[in-house]
């Protein structure tokens, strides 16, 4: 049986779902954020350590100043909102991305809740915002140049200077809303991961779904770029 360490997510399908429902894109993305204690719980009571969630990606500055004015804000209020919720349940918040462009309301409030919540160990949930794969390896390699105590470049080094340095690489990645892409997410520490293309919408996904997602990854033979026979 497979080991389970670390479930992400690339949370697609908010501005469709409510479009569906001939609502605003925004009204969506509302939905879908009350989406995610519900994964978190259940997560947790799987023993899952790990949960990385694609929440905003660079490219999604493309988007409309409105609807990303929304967004930021919604996290806000989010992390004022569960902040309590996080410390009682031990979830530890960890976010991953660049932090320029952002306000400095968001700034502080981010760092405040990584701080109150460093300390606990239940799960450890990365929100990916602001976040763009290839902008993390070439965050990494600048990293690398400037310390000039690093003479010999491996593969390690480059995972040691990553958002996720201290993160195992994801077991299972999800990605909602019926695209069958990657869209610029954790490229380097999906090498072997197990990929998983659903339908269903972002807002429509639930822990049901999650779960028979599992139970295929249990089923699934890992060989990791070796044979068995």
């Amino acid at each position: 049986m497979n080991n389970l360490s670390h479930v992400a997510i690339i949370m697609d399908g908010n501005g469709r779902w409510a479009l569906k429902r001939k609502k605003p894109r925004t009204f969506g993305h509302k939905e879908g954020i009350r989406n995610i204690k519900p994964i978190i719980k259940f997560c947790q009571g799987r023993n899952i350590k790990f949960l990385t969630l694609f929440v905003f990606s660079l490219d999604n500055w493309k988007r409309s100043r409105k609807e990303v004015s929304y967004l930021f804000t919604m996290l806000d209020n989010f992390l004022k909102k569960e902040l309590n919720y996080l410390t009682k349940n031990k979830i530890k918040i960890n976010f991953i991305g660049e932090k320029k462009k952002l306000e400095k309301k968001l700034y502080l409030n981010i760092k405040n809740v990584e701080k109150k919540t460093s300390k606990n160990l239940n799960i450890t949930v990365n929100l990916a915002f602001n976040y763009s794969s290839k902008g993390e390896i070439l965050n990494s390699f600048k990293k690398i140049i400037k310390n000039k105590k690093i003479t010999n470049l491996t593969l390690d080094t480059i995972k040691n200077n990553l958002y996720t340095k201290n993160v195992p690489d994801p077991d299972i990645l999800i990605r909602s809303g019926g695209y069958s892409r990657l869209s610029d997410f954790l490229l380097w520490q999906i090498a072997y991961t197990e990929i998983f293309f659903i339908k269903k919408l972002w807002p429509d996904f639930n822990a049901n779904d999650l779960n028979k997602i599992i139970k295929k990854y249990i089923s699934i033979k890992r060989n990791f770029g070796a044979v068995n026979v």
